[in-house]
């Protein structure tokens, strides 16, 4: 009856986690399953990191501590799958020999199943029983066939995370470090560069699309965080939307059809990864932009020729801001990645700008602009 128990427990091990390699691995698109290990061990160990992190008061040693997670995380999870499928086969193979005289045991069991899964080929142990062969043949070409996707695998992750990072590195010069909507408006009405956010809007409205396909399929990918403390995926996401959210209040002389298509396409991604991480949806506990905030960004925008065309901008874009700001704090909170504020602080240099020299460039750099 043990026997029977546990090659029914091994069985059952092996059809979970080979349907969620297949699923994680293999098959890339938004799946609804009930069979959800990976979720649990993303929720789980995230959970006693996240909490280890927020822990950790000095910022910059915080940031490299949670920036761990994400590779590591994927270690263990193949390390985890590995381990599940040699317990898995291992516990069938002690079920099969049930009949043996005398019966091995689960440990030798499970040595077989390890050397068998990794193809090793000792032979200092071998399976007796015809049934038991046969497992052994199903197990050593399980193993092969697991250790080649999880080598394709990793490319396309990191590929995707690529992809994603180049975009975000571009809003530095544009946007500031953090990225914010006050500094890429006023960036860009300098030197006619006006007409080039329409553009930039239409790059992130397809970077937006790329993330609901990479990150609904690969959500690990979430995890993974940019090469400088003050950008991450989230923030240039907010920065974004927040410009969105300021063109289709309304602003004179433009016209915000590229901007309602951006705003649709990312609120779209952050409602979607909000559904998959299951976060809470809830307003910042402080107002992003109370009345004298949005004072000084009127000022801040006017300065550079940009003027709201309504008198009741501030009501509206509140009401815009309502439709994506909690899911974008809910995402902060959970992730542990903060969203950045409507306007850079005074002389805040971006991540270009600090180093050696920077005030020089920038000086430059600034000067060229207003002479063109």
């Amino acid at each position: 009856m043990t026997a029977l128990f546990l090659g029914l427990l091994g069985l059952f091990l092996l059809i979970v986690i080979l349907y969620e390699v297949f699923e994680v691995l293999l098959l890339p698109r938004r799946v609804r399953s009930q069979l959800r290990f990976v979720r649990l061990f993303f929720r789980s160990t995230w959970a006693v990191w996240s909490g280890i992190g927020a822990r950790i008061k000095q910022g910059e040693r915080r940031a490299s501590f949670l920036s761990l997670y994400g590779p590591l995380s994927m270690v263990l999870l193949v390390l985890t799958w590995a381990c599940g499928l040699i317990v898995g086969f291992g516990l069938l193979q002690w079920a099969l020999s049930y009949s043996l005289k005398p019966m091995p045991s689960v440990f030798s069991q499970l040595y077989l199943s390890g050397t068998t899964f990794f193809t090793l080929g000792y032979g200092d142990l071998t399976p007796v029983t015809k049934s038991g062969k046969i497992a052994a043949v199903a197990e050593s070409g399980t193993g092969f066939g697991f250790i080649a996707v999880v080598i394709g695998y990793l490319p396309v992750l990191y590929q995707l995370f690529s992809q994603r990072e180049a975009k975000v590195i571009q809003l530095d010069a544009r946007a500031g470090s953090p990225p914010s909507a006050a500094t890429l408006l006023t960036r860009h009405s300098r030197g006619n560069g006006i007409e080039a956010l329409d553009r930039l809007l239409e790059a992130w409205e397809g970077w937006c699309s790329e993330i609901i396909e990479s990150h609904l399929s690969y959500p690990m990918l979430s995890y993974y965080r940019s090469q400088h403390d003050n950008e991450s995926w989230l923030a240039a996401v907010t920065a974004i939307m927040d410009t969105c959210a300021i063109l289709l209040v309304g602003l004179q002389g433009r016209q915000p059809f590229q901007a309602r298509m951006t705003f649709a396409i990312a609120r779209l991604a952050i409602t979607e990864l909000t559904r998959i991480f299951q976060t809470p949806i809830r307003a910042p506990e402080s107002d992003r932009l109370p009345s004298a905030a949005f004072v000084t960004l009127r000022g801040i925008l006017s300065e550079a020729g940009l003027h709201f065309e309504d008198g009741d901008a501030e009501e509206r874009l509140r009401a815009f801001r309502a439709t994506y700001e909690p899911f974008l704090n809910g995402l902060s909170g959970y992730l542990l990645l903060p969203i950045p504020p409507w306007f850079a602080h005074e002389n805040e240099l971006d991540n270009w700008q600090n180093s050696p020299r920077g005030r020089t460039a920038k000086q430059l750099v600034d000067s060229d602009l207003t002479t063109n």
